[in-house]
């Protein structure tokens, strides 16, 4: 199986090249830069096949599908930076990258009959409520202009595509690039005292197990829509920042605080990003390891 990964210059793709690779699939990788630029860990996706793909470029999406001639595309590329994407100036690109980006790969997907799975976010929800979300659930009014281009670039999948995945995912960490917990541990480094929301609700996604899931899935027809983080139940990201810097051996002070008194966000959160992952098993996934186990074997491998 030939499988063409978007977006490996980020957290995402280069750990499912790496899975792939190592299952002995054949992996190519693509990102917009001339060059592969991210972790130099040796693994698989430094020496992979690497192609220069703008997906805003629908001519050139076309050619390098059709040339590449993938059974499989997981669709890691994106726009994710939520506060920038509010600014005037970028709302156009982030539309561009997230949604129409992503229609050009399905029609590509399309033109040579291959599957796709494309990766969202728990932010196509309005975070109302306390009742985890369903994967079938319809998705309204998105908090923020991030939300939007994701389920913009949902519905352009399927409408395009039968054979689709749709995988919805929170609070992602991985290796190679920022993240909350590299974030936090490197101001926890220089503060006696942090704050950190504890009303916006949800679970973290471990890259490094989401890319096993991910091949998996791929290996496989079940088609539809899912939603995939570790397991070990729903905390704020006051309790995750508790928890990491417990690990970490930082005595950081973390003092929880509600959205509205934290104030510094452009972008609007949904306190619900509870994601039912039930599904998973009823269709006979393995599901991701507990969060904190996630933790630990992620603080084992980051260089912070």
């Amino acid at each position: 199986m030939k499988i063409f990964v978007t977006g490996v210059c980020g957290q995402l793709g280069h750990d499912v090249v790496n899975n792939a690779a190592a299952r002995g699939y054949e992996a190519v990788g693509s990102d917009i830069q001339s060059e592969y630029s991210g972790v130099a860990d040796g693994s698989a996706v430094t020496s992979a096949p690497y192609v220069q793909l703008d997906i805003t470029d629908k001519e050139a999406v076309k050619t390098v599908i059709s040339e590449i001639k993938p059974d499989v595309i997981i669709h890691c590329a994106a726009w994710t930076a939520v506060d920038a994407a509010e600014d005037e100036e970028n709302r156009e690109k982030v539309h561009s990258i997230n949604a129409l980006g992503t229609g050009y790969i399905a029609e590509a997907a399309k033109s040579i009959d291959c599957k796709m799975l494309y990766l969202s976010t728990d932010y196509v929800f309005d975070g109302k409520g306390d009742r985890p979300w369903e994967p079938d659930d319809k998705c309204y009014a998105p908090l923020n202009v991030y939300g939007q281009s994701k389920l913009d670039g949902e519905l352009a999948v399927s409408s395009i595509l039968d054979k689709f995945f749709i995988v919805r995912i929170a609070w992602v960490f991985g290796l190679n690039g920022k993240n909350f917990i590299k974030t936090m541990i490197n101001v926890g480094k220089t503060h006696d005292t942090v704050r950190v929301v504890n009303d916006q609700i949800g679970t973290p996604t471990y890259t490094l197990d989401l890319a096993r899931l991910l091949v998996d899935m791929v290996e496989t027809d079940k088609y539809g829509y899912y939603h995939a983080t570790n397991e070990g139940g729903y905390i704020s990201w006051y309790d995750f920042c508790c928890e990491f810097y417990k690990q970490y051996g930082l005595n950081t002070k973390v003092i929880p605080v509600t959205t509205e008194e934290y104030g510094l966000s452009k972008a609007a959160r949904p306190f619900n990003s509870r994601l039912d992952k039930s599904k998973l098993v009823q269709a006979g996934f393995k599901p991701l390891p507990d969060w904190k186990d996630a933790v630990k074997r992620y603080l084992a491998e980051a260089e912070l």
